[in-house]
């Protein structure tokens, strides 16, 4: 058994409709359980969720406003009274994992000031590109940028994917070693039971797709949307459940204008239920156009659920070989690859439980 450390956990958000979120609570967990034992906190702005078993919370506080939380994030290294307040803190720690910017500047400050070992968790930050409008990809590029300079002063890196290892160092020059996303295999695995999901949407034996993630432009949704409508053509009875937090309210006004009942966007679901959305789908479907790992691809799997996606980033490493890769964009491939993939499902599958 190794000796046990005092270990910070910086995350900007610590929700549980996040996927940066949940990978920090796996790693709070493995850290802080009897084996290591280690004396962990997670440092964040604002949660709803409470800390693992053995580990404690301190959450710093941010604007409510979503536009606000913004550009607060962009600006956060102004806000003087965080660091004056917080960065001491941190002293007296051994080890600071920073997930993202901002708190990567508190990180680095805790360095600069006591010396304490600085490790970038490397989750990635989408390409400015893949958003539509001017002033969002002005914003993923200030972001970036203030990022990469708060990345490029740590000490060592940890990558999801051997993808994000080649960006790393590529963006900032920092090496990294790739630790792939653990799946809480207690929680996703084959044999759960759908049925209730199926039974709160009015889903009857219909074959179903899921998507899980943010409604944002860089999932690619409208994408996705244009792919499922071309899958009715051949499949009218098939639905669309898209499950995640809306944060770009033009661009979900946007997809409803293209979507009609048989897309249904269901907003947050709760932690618990999320499981059973893997169970009751048929087919996990992703038109993203930009991941670092994409944990719902894993989840979907362990959970037993063949993935059609786009052929971007890490999924190559990720998608196993019941998944089918189609190139990014390609929306006629995608739908092709759905329909085959619904044509394949067992009766026994119709409510997500294996024989």
């Amino acid at each position: 058994m190794t000796k046990a450390k005092k270990i910070a956990i910086l995350t900007t958000v610590f929700w549980s409709y996040d996927g940066i979120s949940r990978a920090v609570e796996l790693q709070v967990k493995a850290l802080a359980d009897e084996g290591h034992g280690h004396d962990v906190t997670i440092f964040t702005l604002a949660a709803n969720m409470n800390a693992p078993v053995g580990a404690s919370l301190v959450i710093m506080g941010m604007p409510a406003n979503s536009l606000m939380q913004r550009i607060y994030r962009l600006f956060f290294p102004l806000d003087l009274i965080k660091a004056v307040k917080y960065v001491p803190k941190l002293k007296g720690f051994d080890i600071i994992y920073s997930h993202q910017y901002p708190l990567n500047w508190l990180a680095y400050l805790a360095k600069r000031k006591y010396g304490i070992r600085y490790i970038y968790y490397n989750h990635g930050i989408s390409y400015g590109d893949r958003f539509s409008s001017l002033a969002e990809k002005t914003y993923m590029k200030a972001i970036t940028a203030a990022a990469n300079w708060t990345i490029k002063r740590a000490d060592d890196g940890i990558s999801i994917s051997k993808y994000m290892q080649g960006e790393l160092k590529k963006q900032t020059g920092l090496d990294s070693e790739v630790v792939y996303h653990k799946i809480d295999a207690n929680r996703f695995h084959k044999g759960l039971d759908g049925l209730a999901i199926r039974q709160k949407y009015n889903l009857g034996d219909a074959p179903i797709l899921l998507f899980v993630g943010r409604v944002s432009p860089h999932k690619g949704v409208h994408l996705l949307i244009e792919a499922f409508n071309l899958v009715k053509q051949e499949m009218p009875t098939a639905r669309l459940l898209i499950v995640g937090k809306h944060t770009f309210g033009s661009y979900s006004k946007k997809l409803k204008a293209i979507s009609d009942s048989s897309a249904i966007f269901t907003g947050d679901v709760a932690d618990e239920e999320l499981p059973l959305y893997y169970a009751a789908c048929d087919v996990y479907t992703t038109a993203t156009l930009w991941e670092g790992f994409d944990l719902p691809v894993a989840e979907a799997q362990a959970c037993g659920k063949p993935v059609v996606a786009f052929d971007i980033g890490p999924h190559k490493e990720i998608i196993d070989t019941q998944g089918i890769l189609v190139a990014s964009g390609d929306i006629k491939a995608m739908a092709k690859g759905i329909i085959e993939k619904l044509k394949k499902s067992a009766p026994a599958d119709i409510c997500g439980v294996s024989e």
